[in-house]
């Protein structure tokens, strides 16, 4: 594609909950110099000039931004679908009310697990809740709503059971997702990656509840890569169809590339088109001219694409190389080992979780 079709806002890291799978980066206090309100209304017209069609507004928690409801207002006057992707906490009728008038598209609530105590202890905090309230709040404004589970060693066993949950909420869609290793997730990748048998259980609950709801209600399932023949393909191919902005206006290819130790680019120093077009963060591995053997010469090099770069550099400390997740890789034991390590009969106790920082507050934000 010449231009992305969707554009990731990651409005604020800051967050109430203590999520151990996050995928925002370690380094959180690296962005608390938030692009301000008139910044981002810029990023967003600069984004349908460039043939943005859809705005995720995410974070963190895009709620903490005091200015949600008016960078939403921007992007429907824009035409851009706008889709909220928030852990629902600071969602109450009144604000749900006025992002509704403001022309907001689409609600993607997480919860954690199905019930009270497991969510809770995974959230790191009583929310769960206040999720399901607002759950409900979606529904009666008359939005689609998709849920979001992040499955996990720790909640994974419970698939049937926020499936369950997710009928019952009236949720139109069920993204279950395992956990994909970058920033505090990668940190506790021990602790997180299921077992073989584990994965095998859900998914068999998983095909049959897609049988029994398939006109109901539409479900999405995820597998690890660590279990994988191939790997993903990298966001549909490196700087292809996607770009994230982040909080302090970086611009990447995908949420996970701050990791990379590429010459960093910014909205604050460029306009949109020029950034997609020719910083380097995003030409680095747009196409497949970059690719070293096996890749080089693989006939699904057009496919995956090598693989997913940020997970090559966290495990060879080359973004370059080929995925190791993919079996032909040279790196391929560096994920056999992992995985090995995730089903040894050996494994009594998990290792303890390393909860992400928690960042509720509320800095001034420039109007």
């Amino acid at each position: 594609m010449d231009s992305p079709l969707g554009l990731l806002a990651e409005l604020t890291y800051r967050c109430p909950l203590a999520c151990p799978y996050c995928s925002n980066p370690l380094n959180l206090a690296g962005y608390q110099d938030e692009l301000t309100t008139d910044e981002w209304l810029r990023v967003l017209t600069e984004a349908e000039d460039l043939g943005v069609m859809q705005c995720h507004l995410s974070g963190g928690e895009p709620l903490l931004r005091r200015d949600l409801v008016r960078l939403v207002a921007h992007a429907h006057a824009l035409g851009l679908y706008a889709n909220l992707i928030t852990s629902a906490l600071g969602f109450s009728r009144p604000r749900a009310e006025q992002l509704r008038a403001a022309g907001l598209d689409h609600v993607q609530i997480s919860v954690q697990a199905d019930e009270p105590t497991v969510s809770d202890r995974i959230a790191g905090i009583p929310s769960f809740r206040r999720k399901i309230e607002a759950m409900g709040v979606v529904k009666e404004l008359g939005w689609p709503l998709t849920v979001n589970v992040v499955l996990h060693r720790h909640n994974i066993d419970r698939v049937a059971d926020v499936l369950a949950l997710a009928e019952e909420v009236g949720a139109d869609r069920v993204e279950l997702a395992n956990t994909q290793y970058y920033g505090w997730a990668w940190r506790n990748r021990a602790a997180l990656l299921p077992s073989r048998a584990q994965l095998e259980a859900a998914e068999t609950v998983v095909r049959a509840a897609h049988e029994r709801l398939r006109d109901r209600m539409d479900i999405v399932y995820v597998i690890p890569d660590y279990y994988s023949r191939y790997p993903k393909p990298c966001m549909g191919g490196w700087a292809s169809r996607q770009l994230t902005v982040t909080p302090n206006g970086d611009v990447l290819p995908c949420p996970a590339a701050q990791s990379l130790p590429l010459p960093r680019a910014s909205v604050r120093e460029d306009p949109l088109e020029r950034i997609w077009a020719e910083a380097p963060v995003m030409t680095a591995f747009r196409g497949t001219d970059w690719m070293p053997e096996p890749c080089r010469s693989c006939p699904r090099r057009e496919v995956d694409f090598g693989g997913c770069r940020c997970q090559a550099f966290l495990l060879t400390g080359d973004a370059a190389r080929t995925d190791p997740v993919c079996y032909l890789s040279p790196d391929h034991g560096l994920v056999a080992r992992a995985v090995g390590a995730a089903n040894a009969d050996s494994r009594d106790d998990d290792p303890p979780l390393v909860p992400r920082p928690h960042r509720p507050g509320l800095p001034p934000v420039a109007r």
